[in-house]
């Protein structure tokens, strides 16, 4: 078992949680049950799923939870860019937002790559 507390990944997910949950509460109140729930959810499941990960015994069962969260960034990245298009907020805000979402796609992919390795 892992300790996710330790993992830098899991940090870095955990502070976008927060920022994320800041700039949602921006959005427009028509969001609320659509772009809002998405995204948080979203954000969520990406420190989620490496929490979960950790737990499991088999390096295997860690990579495909790692997957997940991936998924999970790239989906947020996705939601993120559609507030951009629709207007919802400051456009300069939310690419800071995506750099960050990138750099954390970037270090899962490579967590994940260094855990197969050891396969």
């Amino acid at each position: 078992m892992r300790n996710f507390r330790k993992l830098d990944v899991w940090n870095d997910a955990r502070r976008l949680v927060k920022e994320i949950y800041s700039s949602t509460s921006k959005l427009p109140e028509s969001e609320k049950y659509g772009l809002i729930s998405q995204i948080n959810r979203c954000v969520i499941s990406i420190s989620g799923n490496i929490a979960e990960g950790s737990a499991k015994d088999s390096q295997k069962d860690f990579i495909r939870f790692l997957q997940i969260s991936l998924g999970s960034a790239y989906e947020l990245e996705s939601h993120i860019i559609l507030c951009i298009d629709l207007n919802f907020a400051n456009e300069k805000e939310l690419n800071l937002i995506i750099d960050k979402i990138q750099v954390l796609q970037r270090r899962i992919s490579s967590l994940i790559k260094y855990n197969k390795s050891k396969l």
